[in-house]
């Protein structure tokens, strides 16, 4: 049988590893912040001390999130952001620039998926994964790390690819090549930034249960899947918490151009 995932655990902040990790003063942006795993990331950087920007599409999901972060006692501001709009990218960086003065931390984390075998993928499935998973997590980096450079700040850059990104998953051939594009993408930025003090890093999740995913793990199909991982089980949110702080803190100031798989061992298999 899968192990069950521990729903209050999983929503209880209080315990995550945000207490060791102090990250006052600095201005956290995460993308995609509107559901799942960024929104998850945007409370565990509240946690630490940091102002966050939560940057998503769904502005009404964010005011929502806004509203919780700043009723504990932190600081968050929305900014629409669709990555596959160029000129929105400029003006959301320009928006916070203008409301908190800069970034010090990018969670680059927007993404979408579409499960299709190869021959049944379209030219539109193929740019609406590539378009948002790699170009625009590309330049929403860029956008990023313009601006610590410019303001000669020791900033932290953390791509989310995917376990998909380190090998190839069933009918995600798209998705897997996006992912593999953004490992790639994050060796090659954290290579030319790091004369400026920038520390880019990627993610690479393996499953995780989110609220867009949940009801499918239940399903005859989920349980199967769950039956081949490597412990049978799949991950919650939080079990991400200790990476992303570490990455986002000063105490990785040895750690850039990694890509660090967080998939119980299933890019290994």
């Amino acid at each position: 049988m899968a192990a069950k995932v521990d729903h209050e655990a999983s929503e209880n902040l209080e315990e995550s590893m945000s207490q060791g990790v102090n990250l006052k003063g600095k201005v956290a942006v995460v993308t995609g912040a509107s559901s799942g795993l960024g929104e998850r990331f945007a409370e565990i950087l509240s946690n630490a001390g940091a102002a966050v920007v939560l940057a998503a599409r769904r502005t009404d999901r964010l005011a929502d999130l806004a509203g919780r972060i700043n009723a504990a006692g932190g600081r968050a501001v929305t900014v629409k952001l669709d990555v596959n709009d160029h000129g929105n990218i400029q003006s959301a960086f320009a928006e916070i620039e203008k409301q908190l003065g800069g970034v010090d931390i990018l969670i680059n984390n927007s993404g979408v998926n579409k499960q299709a075998r190869i021959v049944d993928v379209t030219p539109e499935d193929f740019d609406f994964a590539m378009n948002t998973n790699a170009k625009g997590a590309f330049f929403v980096a860029q956008a990023a790390a313009k601006d610590m450079i410019a303001k000669k700040k020791a900033g932290r850059i953390i791509n989310i690819a995917s376990v998909a990104g380190l090998r190839v998953l069933s009918q995600l051939s798209v998705y897997c090549m996006s992912k593999a594009a953004v490992v790639q993408m994050t060796k090659a930025m954290a290579l030319e930034w790091a004369r400026y003090g920038i520390n880019t890093n990627a993610i690479c999740p393996g499953y995780i249960e989110t609220e867009i995913n949940r009801d499918y793990w239940a399903t005859p199909g989920g349980q199967k899947l769950i039956e081949m991982l490597p412990r049978r089980r799949i991950g919650e949110a939080r079990d991400l918490d200790g990476l992303l702080l570490l990455l986002a803190s000063d105490e990785a100031r040895f750690i850039n151009g990694a890509i660090i798989a967080a998939d119980d061992g299933l890019s290994v298999t």
